[in-house]
């Protein structure tokens, strides 16, 4: 006879198992609060005339208040650099979005799964490319004597500086990071359409549902609540583009469209006069924005849907 187990015997396995799990989170806990939240004492110097070398709290660090934000809300450049920033990320996030979900989509429908394994491979091969690799890519097809222009001379169109003209670097980064990264953002929603019911489809098959109403009906709800979240982390981070790439393809000439906030806390910190508290103080600006999108974006998310952050 199978004896039943006691409220308390089966209260205490719980607790065991919250235990363990406990145990195996420490060590990620351990590295997030050591790695991502101790050093941010370090933002202090955005209130600080820092000077590099000298320890933060220092008493020769003179604090100044709010006069580096005020330095920054006053620069002649403020206006450009908040309008080639948000100009980057809000068309990166426009043209780079939705595209994953449009493949990932089509390659679940697609009939030949053979060539959809085939074709979700190739669109993931340039994720793995760094970026310097990227950047040199772009100048061997668009450089002044790259592939592109080579061509339009031979349709004597005359040829065209792609990295001198200001109005050719937004589309140049845009498209080319969309490029890089769409095939490896839409495995997520791969993932998540992996675990529809076939039986949805074939019942829909036998009602007379066409592929495209299967997709829009069946596919689409079922990676509802992942688009959802991976949503609001897009707008969360919409402030968040590197200077890294940036940097790479920036030149003097193109400077008008090409400076934005992370290329000049760069410059402003780490080249030139080196204005640590100064730099600090602008990145902090730019870290606030972000933090304000993500709270309005996931407000915004939770009247329409459950699947929010926070």
């Amino acid at each position: 006879m199978v004896k039943k187990e006691s409220g308390m015997t089966k209260k205490l396995r719980k607790e065991k198992k919250s235990y363990i799990f406990i145990v195996f989170l420490l060590p990620a806990l351990a590295f997030l609060i050591l790695f991502n939240y101790v050093p941010m004492y370090g933002i202090l110097i955005a209130w600080q005339d820092f000077i590099p070398g000298d320890s933060i709290l220092s008493v020769n660090a003179a604090w100044i208040g709010w006069a580096n934000f005020e330095r920054f809300f006053t620069n002649p450049n403020f206006w450009q650099l908040m309008g080639n920033t948000f100009f980057l990320c809000i068309w990166g996030f426009l043209a780079g979005f939705p595209l994953p979900v449009v493949v990932a989509l089509l390659l679940n429908s697609a009939v030949n799964k053979r060539l959809a394994k085939a074709m979700q491979t190739i669109f993931n091969v340039p994720h793995f490319i760094s970026l310097v690799v990227m950047v040199g890519m772009l100048y061997l097809f668009f450089g002044t004597y790259g592939l592109v222009n080579n061509i339009l001379e031979a349709m004597e169109a005359g040829r065209y500086s792609f990295f001198l003209e200001p109005k050719a670097f937004r589309p140049l980064y845009i498209l080319s990071g969309v490029w890089q990264d769409f095939g490896w953002s839409a495995i997520i929603y791969l993932a998540a359409l992996s675990g529809v019911d076939p039986a949805l489809h074939e019942a829909a098959v036998i009602d007379g549902a066409t592929r495209f109403k299967r997709v829009l009906h069946i596919d689409f709800p079922a990676i509802f609540p992942t688009v959802s979240v991976l949503l609001i982390l897009a707008i969360g981070g919409l402030m968040g583009v590197g200077y890294e790439k940036v940097l790479l393809m920036q030149t003097t000439a193109n400077l008008e469209t090409s400076e934005i906030i992370a290329t000049y806390v760069y410059k402003q910190g780490l080249t030139g006069m080196s204005l640590p508290g100064y730099a600090t103080a602008v990145g902090l600006f730019n870290s606030v924005i972000n933090v304000i999108l993500l709270v309005i974006a996931n407000t915004t998310a939770r009247l329409f849907s459950a699947n929010t952050l926070f």
